[in-house]
């Protein structure tokens, strides 16, 4: 535990500088829990199948959260389209409820000005390219709605990017690939590419005009996970501009984690179930943890992600992305979104100066999210 001396100085820290965190999946949660009724599940109280409520946000010293549309891929078509638009009629349901505690943001300063009267600044991040089922004009009015990123994949490929999870199939990404990163630049919508392939990534960081994110990963030079971020792609976020925010998913953060997570997949491809499936993987990691007993990350381990892409990147390029109620297992001492402050207390203890840790709590992700809306201006 952080001595109480550099908790304080992290409260201190996160009451000028809240946390803007990168992906949380409360709506796709309420989705299965109570198929988006605010009365039933309400997260404006406290609510326990849930990492997230706004208690705990204010726990957290959470002061924005890009709120991720997820639908899984295995509703393509106009099946995905109609349950991300469901999912982000939920978002906009829950700041109309509670426009006192949480404001629909599109902007920069939207954010700014949520943060400045005391509420969650709410922003709609699309996990996953068939959120828009192939077209550009899907992806426009997803904009128009407050999508503010889109993960170009998810765990399966989509017809235009390879994700990180899947066969190769198009090298990075096609022509039409491209033609999607461009017209987000031309919007001022972020390319995501947590999920992606890592030559999707190079591919997509050669297209982008605009600094890209990446909503929740980690370090591949710590743990050799397909969803972490080798550093040669570290080093080009730099000279990009973007931001990596660091998530709290074990398997990506500890490498004894991975490795189980590993034989839970080679159990599920022996059953005959998609490797890609995450709620399969959640339900057999469950009956699997009662032969293996499941290991545990930790908060040092994080805090050693964000040390090690401070050091290769910078530290004007590292966030925060917990993936909060996207996984069933969070790393001791990061358990639900109260913890945020023990996490800053523990780089407190690190080294990290003040200027630093607000860049990692808010200012590095709105100078992104800032600087994306200037190419968009720009290019009209």
């Amino acid at each position: 535990m952080p001595s109480t001396r550099s908790l304080d100085r992290a409260l201190a820290v996160l009451a000028e500088h809240p946390v803007l965190d990168g992906h949380n999946d409360l709506p796709y949660a309420l989705r299965k829990l109570s198929y988006y009724d605010l009365d039933a599940t309400d997260p404006y109280e406290r609510l326990p199948a849930t990492h997230t409520d706004l208690p705990r946000l204010r726990a957290g010293r959470v002061g924005g959260q890009f709120w991720s549309v997820y639908v899984p891929t295995s509703l393509a078509g106009t099946r995905a389209v109609t349950a991300t638009l469901e999912q982000i009629d939920l978002v906009h349901r829950l700041a109309a409820k509670h426009p006192d505690a949480f404001a629909l943001c599109r902007s920069a300063d939207d954010v700014e000005v949520a943060m400045a009267d005391g509420r969650i600044a709410s922003l709609v991040g699309m996990e996953g390219g068939h959120s828009i089922d192939g077209s550009l004009g899907v992806q426009r009015q997803m904009y128009t709605l407050g999508a503010r990123y889109m993960t170009l994949t998810h765990n399966d490929n989509v017809p235009w990017a390879d994700s990180a999870t899947d066969v190769a199939a198009c090298g990075g990404l096609t022509d039409f690939g491209v033609e999607v990163v461009h017209e987000m630049n031309r919007l001022g919508m972020l390319v995501d590419l947590a999920h992606v392939s890592t030559a999707t990534m190079h591919a997509a960081l050669d297209a982008s005009r605009a600094p890209v994110v990446f909503s929740h990963s980690s370090c591949r030079a710590l743990v050799d996970h397909l969803r972490d971020v080798p550093d040669e792609v570290l080093t080009r976020l730099a000279t990009n501009g973007g931001v990596l925010m660091v998530t709290f998913v074990p398997a990506f953060v500890s490498a004894t984690c991975a490795t189980w997570e590993a034989q839970v997949v080679a159990e599920m491809v022996r059953r005959g179930l998609r490797a890609s499936d995450w709620e399969a993987e959640i339900a057999v990691a469950a009956e699997y943890a009662s032969t293996v007993p499941r290991p545990f990350a930790t908060l040092s381990q994080v805090a050693d992600h964000i040390d090690h892409a401070r050091a290769v990147a910078g530290a004007e390029h590292v966030g925060i992305g917990g993936d909060y109620d996207g996984v069933d297992v969070l790393p001791v001492g990061l358990e639900d979104v109260s913890t945020y402050p023990l996490l800053f207390a523990e780089l407190v203890e690190r080294g990290w100066s003040d200027e630093e840790l607000a860049g990692l709590a808010c200012r590095n992700i709105l100078r992104v999210l800032r600087e994306a809306e200037a190419v968009a201006l720009r290019l009209g």
